[in-house]
C-alpha cells in the first residue's frame, strides 16, 4: 500500500484531542517525512514500512518534551493506529489522506 503523501491526523491524548498533519515518503521498507501540530514541525525518525504496517517516532517540545511512537496501519486513503506517549501509555490516532 502506498503510504506516501500528506496525511490529516486526529491524535487522542491525555490533553483532549489534537490535530496535525503528517507527511510520509517511503523508500524501500524505510519511512521519512514530518508531523506538523499547533505549528511545530518535526522531522519524523526509526520509520519503517512492511506491507500495509508503519511505524514512526517524532519528538517534541511542546507541551513537554517527549518522544512519541506511532505504530498503525494504512488501509487505501485511511490510516490509524495506536500513538505512545512515554509514561502515559498508548493511545489511538485516525487520519485520512489529504
Amino acid at each position: 500500500m502506498a503510504v506516501d503523501g500528506n496525511w490529516n491526523l486526529t491524535m487522542t491524548t491525555p490533553m483532549g484531542e489534537r490535530q496535525a498533519t503528517l507527511s510520509l515518503k517511503q523508500g524501500g521498507g524505510t519511512l521519512t517525512g514530518t508531523l506538523d501540530a499547533d505549528g511545530n514541525t518535526a522531522e519524523i525518525f526509526d520509520g519503517t514500512v512492511s506491507g500495509d504496517n508503519v511505524s514512526w517516532k517524532v519528538s517534541i517540545t511542546n507541551p513537554m518534551p517527549l518522544t512519541l511512537e506511532f505504530t498503525g496501519t494504512v488501509s487505501g486513503d485511511s490510516i490509524n493506529g495506536e500513538m505512545g506517549i512515554g509514561p502515559m501509555g498508548s493511545f489511538p490516532f485516525t487520519g485520512a489522506r489529504a
